[in-house]
């Protein structure tokens, strides 16, 4: 649940008077409840008010506010496709979380990309034989972006056609091979998972779909936005997923699970922790009350005991709540999956996210081509 404030906190916190805060209410730009406890106060939303003191702190400059916009700032490119408010995930008006208690991924990819049917992802191989993972998604995908037409100027549904071919080919080489049927059963069937696992596959697929503008989605759409392949354009968002600050973060808390069940919790967070490392697994900056996504996969995982004791102690340490990276790892272990498990749904997820977001760009015929701020030495 959000955290809601006083009259007093909030003008604190603000470092503004009463009618500036009231201004901000009328302008819907601040979220006011009555209070509880005496229903002649008022409580104010404490995202909302977190939110206006960054942009406060940050000044009008605009160079200041562009460069800000980089990393957590305001949101920059204008889409209908996904975004986080007040920690929900929401896909086209839908909520993502409620979407993922029964939707496949290729239903999930309609919603996603305006369409109304679900969408086949069985495109094979472009070569074969292949052993399954990352490296074959990399090789799979870059064959077909080499081979790919440019995708400026298509119809939407001939770009349609082309992410639906690459998706299926990445699924093919993730270990969902070819066949009819929804991409999680295809999975289940590879990792030798039962129904009920295959269920709990389905679940993070769903979720792990689309996130607004995350770095790898912000790849693909600048890729989309030069007129490359699809192909390509999901290329690129794989490569800027690969990063251990991105798709690789679940493994770093395979690692983390791997050291407490060796060394213990304490010791395991302490190794973490005393070299000033982000604990992977916990928290994010967008959902100050715990990841919607985690929650939601989290309720169809049987966790381990080691993972429990982990998710106790980090948040007695710092106050974070799991987030999907934690999740993730939680439904590798109970599943026994392959350790490249949340890589591999992640990047399979994501590339339907990634081919809404080209094609968006795309349609919209913008070139995404910031400036930079030079320092360097002068003339």
């Amino acid at each position: 649940m959000s955290e809601w404030l006083s009259r007093e906190e909030a003008l604190e916190r603000l470092k503004v008077r009463a009618q500036t805060l009231y201004a901000y209410v009328s302008r819907g730009r601040i979220g006011m409840r009555p209070d509880g406890a005496d229903p002649r106060r008022s409580q104010y939303r404490a995202d909302d008010i977190a939110a206006l003191a960054m942009r406060r702190a940050r000044g009008r400059s605009p160079s200041v506010i562009a460069e800000s916009a980089i990393a957590w700032g305001e949101p920059s490119i204008v889409t209908s496709i996904s975004t986080v408010s007040y920690s929900r995930l929401i896909y086209r008006g839908q909520d993502a979380a409620v979407l993922s208690a029964h939707a496949t991924l290729e239903e999930a990819a309609a919603v996603l990309w305006a369409l109304p049917e679900p969408v086949a992802f069985e495109a094979p191989l472009l070569d074969a034989p292949y052993q399954a993972g990352r490296a074959a998604a990399f090789v799979q995908l870059a064959a077909l972006a080499g081979q790919g037409r440019p995708s400026l100027g298509r119809s939407a549904a001939s770009l349609h056609a082309d992410a639906a071919q690459a998706v299926g080919v990445l699924a093919s080489a993730l270990g969902a091979p070819a066949e009819p049927g929804p991409v999680h059963r295809r999975l289940a069937r590879d990792w030798s998972v039962n129904a009920t696992g295959a269920e709990t596959i389905r679940c993070a697929l769903v979720l792990l779909a689309d996130h607004e503008l995350n770095a790898s989605t912000f790849a693909a759409r600048v890729a989309a936005s030069t007129g490359a392949p699809l192909a390509a354009c999901l290329l690129a968002g794989l490569a800027t997923l690969s990063g251990p600050r991105h798709g690789g973060a679940a493994d770093a808390v395979m690692q983390l699970a791997d050291d407490a069940a060796r060394h213990g919790t304490d010791a395991a967070l302490r190794r973490w922790l005393d070299h000033d490392r982000p604990l992977p697994g916990f928290g994010h900056p967008l959902y100050p009350d715990g990841d919607a996504r985690a929650a939601a996969l989290l309720a169809t995982v049987a966790v381990d005991q080691v993972l429990l004791s982990l998710r106790d102690a980090a948040f007695a340490a710092t106050g974070a709540h799991p987030n999907v990276d934690f999740a993730l790892a939680a439904l590798t272990r109970g599943l026994g999956l392959p350790r490249d498990a949340p890589f591999r749904l992640f990047a399979l997820a994501r590339s339907v996210g990634w081919s809404a977001h080209a094609i968006e760009q795309i349609t919209s015929g913008g070139l995404i081509r910031p400036r930079g701020r030079y320092v360097g030495l002068p003339l």
